[in-house]
């Protein structure tokens, strides 16, 4: 199959599941912002992030080095899910040691058993579902979304507005979901067959763990970057604020969904193209088409985000609406690091993930400390964006060693000047705002639609 019709084919069917398990969910949102108050959502923001943090440390990041070995087709399959299985159970054990400390933190006393749950169940159903996109069961892999979809929407339902659990109710309804994901994807892809546990090959453990350590903390790092801002916006402004400032980064996550449905996909695609010649074509020409859809998405969000905003949360949250246009862009820039971090990936070179990432995270810490007073919420969201984009021009400079994408520079820097006009303009709300964000959202439509809407034409005459 011609690469570029396997990606969009990949990136279609895992596009259905991701729709499912990611939309549906981000619609609970007037759920969430109903049943629970603005402190309780800063809270569960926390918990839930607190818990992800914790995940890539537990399991050592040992669900990269599966897609990554995995997708190779010289190991065996069976060696690559044994080791992954062995590492994660062996990380628990030893978290399960921690209870104490863990039990003392503040805002998670009297919810240790939820976060270690969270944690163990998160794990194993990515490392299933990472396997199962290596082995390329894409049509398994996307049903699984679906599922867990419809998982998460009855146990939400069932947990907050039912038994009016609150806290723990939104939780245990993703603890629960992932444990049934968990449960079918085992069944459904007859992983049990691959489980070997007495004859783990040492070797390859190695290889994996030492590709994926460097990946733990540059997740940590990550997190610094997604999420300090918002343990420092709580500190210094409250949970109240920082409810409404989580709420607010739900809306830009419509740019990492467009994203993800592509990485998925893209993944596979870039490791498998082995030709070093036709590799910086291939990387060029996804690129400009890729960063086309994420600005002009870009761009439609901050012009509707007030209509999002009124649509999806209830009146109390409305306010948020203020920090989407800069978050918006800060998303833009994540998920071109994101690209960006692929090549890294196909190279091996972890390493230079964290070294890259790590100058992200003290951007973002840094910047937030020193704008927030001043700023308030959107000081934070800035700090992020400024953040991502020293990342991009890094990684932009470096990636060139390895694969040479060809940029088209000014294209990039109008696209980014557009979003930033945009943004400027809706957050002061200037004179006939909705006149100027339209007249920008055509210019943005102008410049990009063209290229995506021929790549689209060359697909359908295939």
């Amino acid at each position: 199959m011609n690469k570029y019709k396997k990606l969009i084919t990949n990136t279609i069917i895992f596009g259905i599941g991701t729709f499912g398990s990611k939309v549906l969910v981000f619609l609970l949102m007037p759920l969430y912002t109903r049943v629970l108050s603005s402190t309780d959502y800063g809270v569960v923001d926390l918990i839930i992030q607190t818990s992800n943090l914790l995940i890539p440390i537990v399991s050592l990041g040992i669900a990269n080095g599966v897609i990554r070995f995995g997708l190779d087709r010289s190991i065996r399959k069976s060696e690559v899910f044994s080791v992954g299985l062995a590492v994660i159970l062996t990380g628990f054990a030893i978290f399960l040691i921690f209870i104490p400390i863990v039990s003392k933190i503040t805002y998670i006393s009297g919810r240790t058993a939820l976060i270690y749950l969270f944690v163990l169940m998160s794990a194993l159903r990515t490392l299933c579902s990472q396997f199962v996109r290596s082995k390329e069961y894409v049509r398994l892999y996307a049903f699984d979304g679906l599922l867990s979809t419809f998982t998460t929407i009855v146990f939400n339902v069932l947990l907050l507005v039912v038994f009016k659990l609150g806290i723990t109710g939104y939780i245990l309804a993703i603890v629960i979901s992932d444990l049934l994901s968990t449960v079918f994807l085992f069944s459904a892809a007859k992983l049990k067959r691959y489980v070997h546990l007495n004859h783990i090959n040492k070797d390859l453990a190695r290889a994996m763990v030492r590709y994926s350590l460097p990946l733990i903390p540059s997740t940590i790092f990550w997190w610094m970057t997604n999420v300090s801002n918002r343990f420092i916006v709580a500190h210094v402004l409250g949970n109240e604020a920082n409810g409404l400032f989580a709420v607010s980064y739900k809306i830009p996550t419509i740019i990492v969904l467009i994203s993800n449905i592509f990485m998925d996909a893209w993944q596979m695609s870039a490791v498998s193209e082995e030709d070093k010649r036709s590799r910086a074509k291939f990387f060029s020409k996804v690129f400009n088409v890729y960063q086309s859809i994420l600005f002009l998405s870009a761009s439609c969000i901050i012009l509707f985000s007030k209509f999002i905003t009124k649509i999806l949360v209830s009146e109390s949250f409305y306010l948020s609406w203020k920090y989407i246009p800069i978050l918006v862009m800060a998303t833009t820039f994540s998920c071109l690091v994101t690209f960006l971090g692929s090549v890294y990936m196909v190279e091996k070179k972890s390493y230079l993930t964290l070294s890259t990432t790590v100058v992200g995270a003290v951007t973002n810490v840094v910047l937030t400390f020193l704008l927030i007073d001043k700023f308030g919420v959107n000081g934070a969201a800035f700090a992020t964006f400024i953040s991502y984009f020293t990342v991009f021009l890094i990684r932009a400079k470096n990636t060139s060693n390895f694969i040479t994408i060809k940029w088209n520079v000014p294209k990039l820097v109008i696209n980014t000047i557009i979003v930033l006009c945009q943004s400027i303009i809706m957050i002061f709300e200037v004179k006939y705002w909705i006149i100027y964000e339209i007249i920008l959202v055509s210019l943005m439509m102008l410049i990009n639609f063209s290229l995506i809407w021929n790549n689209v034409k060359k697909l359908i005459k295939k």
